[in-house]
């Protein structure tokens, strides 16, 4: 029953969550956005001292139920590790006892403290749990969905219904899908292999509960008069945390999967309070079981080695960049280069640059939700798969919130669609010379028309010439970064006007 509850938990949890990165309509988010909260590491960053506290107080009684039931890279990983068990009959107990690699659990849990406490946020929230299982998710699980939902809407157009509407599908960052891609084939091997040696060995958050469920109140408990010594529970724990030998389980470990207590067949494991128990006299293990226990733990070493590095060599080549409609949908405009930025802006409720570094787990929420495919994963090395704002493909609406709706983790603060209208995250910039107006000869003012804060206007070159060409001049006391200028300026292959984002937000 206990193992029945924990799998529909987890089911639960890992569908909600999955659907958060997958919906790209946003609708999900009103229902199911209290799972992102609930996640450790979002709740730390986002200084919930409630659900941290409750999450803390839940591992100290029921033990690292976090890591088996609301962590969607665990159940992932349990996922993969049923599936492995299927294909063979023997696969279903190929586990054995394996003592903790804490050389190894220990270190990384340092350099991520280490690396969230002076800002090295692209090497901490690199292995952190729900970071990587949102870019996974984002990165390799939506595409396919929005493929699907795209097949949907050709079939329903075709039907004459408009039940679906088609989304565009493109990679976002490169460098992210990379990593991405690398997180899963690695945790898929590893998963696959070995069950949850990542949770056990390499997961942060994993080793920080750790500490605690090892004075859990409850815990799966052996009972040594009933033990036969017979190992199905050692075999079928893919924690590798129960040592029938000595009868004992290592609690920073388990994950109480409950896995062990529907295996055994004598009763002899119960989940059960661990204190104020009479102590059990230990059985001898036999001579038999003892060199096969030997033999096991002899092949689990050479099968379970952990390799700290790999590498992924990958190429890809990036098609032509789609075509878009451009102002009014008159003319075909392909996309226009990246500009270079001396501080790339980032959402409105973000307050500064450092609050939103300091706060983002990028675990790609925000990019995934964004109606406008404004947010996007950073490319440089110093933000790496930490979002940032980019116009080549729309614009930042003054009406959505979206992105500060759905943020997990503090980054992007709640804010209201007044509050948006007045918040200043950057101002545009000109560069005359390459203005259509200059360089082709031509009337343009698309700028100007289409600037939402009225802080775009077209003076005279020549002010004492009546029919002298207008070019664009920015108010940057109205200007709120919104990008509309940028996104729909027809200069290519760089944009005349751009958006400077600004370290510190402020409020016009």
């Amino acid at each position: 029953m206990l193992r029945t509850l924990r799998i529909i938990f987890a089911a639960v949890f890992f569908i909600g969550i999955t659907l958060l990165f997958l919906d790209f309509t946003g609708a999900l988010h009103l229902w199911l956005g209290w799972m992102a909260k609930i996640q450790f590491l979002p709740a730390v960053l986002a200084m919930n001292t409630i659900v941290s506290a409750i999450l803390l107080i839940i591992t100290i009684i029921f033990g690292r139920v976090y890591c088996s039931t609301i962590c969607p890279l665990g159940v992932m990983q349990d996922i993969i590790s049923w599936i492995h068990g299927k294909t063979k009959k023997k696969n279903r107990f190929r586990f054995s006892y394996a003592p903790a690699k804490n050389w190894l659990r220990y270190p990384i849990l340092v350099l991520f403290i280490i690396g969230l406490a002076v800002g090295g946020h692209s090497i901490a929230i690199l292995i952190a749990p729900y970071s990587a299982y949102g870019r996974i998710a984002s990165n390799l699980f939506a595409p396919l969905y929005q493929w699907g939902n795209n097949l949907l809407a050709w079939l329903a157009e075709r039907a004459e219904s408009y039940a679906f509407y088609s989304t565009e599908v493109w990679i976002k960052s490169m460098p992210t899908f990379i990593i991405a891609a690398s997180t899963f084939i690695i945790i898929f091997i590893i998963a696959w292999k070995g069950g949850r040696t990542y949770c056990n060995t390499v997961c942060p958050v994993g080793t920080i509960l750790g500490f605690f469920s090892r004075y859990s109140m409850l815990a799966p408990v052996i009972d040594t008069e009933k033990c036969r010594n017979c190992q199905l529970c050692s075999r079928q724990c893919k924690t590798s945390c129960i040592d029938v030998s000595n009868h004992t389980i290592d609690y920073s470990r388990c994950v109480a999967c409950m896995d062990c207590i529907d295996t055994c067949k004598d009763g002899a494991i119960s989940y059960t309070w661990r204190y104020g128990r009479k102590s059990c006299s230990k059985t001898t293990v036999m001579p038999a079981a003892q060199d096969s226990a030997n033999d096991m733990n002899s092949i689990d070493k050479g099968r379970r080695a952990f390799m700290i590095s790999s590498a992924l060599a990958t190429s890809a080549a990036i098609a032509k960049a789609q075509e878009i409609k451009g102002d009014g949908g008159l003319t075909d405009v392909s996309h226009a280069q990246k500009p270079q930025r001396k501080v790339s802006p980032v959402p409105a409720g973000a307050i500064s640059l450092k609050n939103f570094t300091d706060h983002c787990t990028g675990c790609q929420l925000c990019v995934s939700i964004c109606p406008n495919q404004v947010l996007r994963p950073s490319v440089s090395l110093n933000k790496l798969m930490l979002p940032e704002m980019s116009y080549e493909r729309g614009y930042c609406r003054p009406e959505c919130t979206k992105c500060s709706d759905v943020c997990p983790a503090g980054a992007i603060r709640p804010i209201t669609v007044e509050e948006k209208s007045s918040i200043q995250i950057g101002h545009a910039v000109v560069d005359y010379e390459a203005c259509v107006v200059n360089t082709d000869n031509v009337k343009c003012g698309n700028c100007a028309r289409h600037c939402p804060a009225g802080a775009i206007t077209m003076v005279r070159i020549d002010p004492d010439k009546e029919d002298s060409p207008r070019i664009p001049a920015v108010n940057e006391e109205k200007c709120i970064g919104c990008g509309a200028c940028e996104s729909l300026c027809p200069a290519r292959p760089v944009t005349a006007i751009h958006v400077e984002g600004h370290e510190v937000h402020k409020t016009i």
